[in-house]
């Protein structure tokens, strides 16, 4: 049994020197996702008529195609981010390991399901 405190076994250690560059990615995703969101939805409002070829025809416009990417590329990073601090905040012990890399490989999973999506439909 010790007498020594919580606080005085964690004092010296120092941070772990990542916070503040996880802080301000998610921040700049989040600032990013703003006007992408914003512009694909004006997009789809004045598109006028949904259907599959309209939409594929839209779709092939280079700068429509470069905007949907950068969304989703955008997005899921913003989503990796987040996630990941909710796991290493709630989640413990093995499970925590098992769940970043889980969210890991189904962020570049989807992300690359997105970015094929895009180009198949592009080209």
């Amino acid at each position: 049994m010790s007498l020594r405190t919580p606080l005085s076994n964690a004092k010296g250690l120092g941070s772990a020197k990542e916070g503040a560059h996880h802080w301000w990615a998610q921040r700049l995703t989040s600032i990013a996702l703003v006007p992408l969101t914003v512009l694909l939805i004006f997009c789809i409002v004045s598109l006028g008529e949904y259907s599959h070829e309209a939409v594929v025809t839209w779709m092939q416009s280079p700068w429509v195609a470069v905007s949907l990417a950068l969304l989703v590329v955008t997005m899921f990073y913003h989503v990796q981010l987040g996630v990941q601090v909710i796991i290493e905040d709630y989640v413990g012990g093995w499970l925590k390991v098992a769940s970043l890399i889980a969210l890991n490989f189904a962020c570049i999973a989807f992300t690359f399901m997105g970015l094929f999506s895009i180009i198949k439909v592009s080209l």
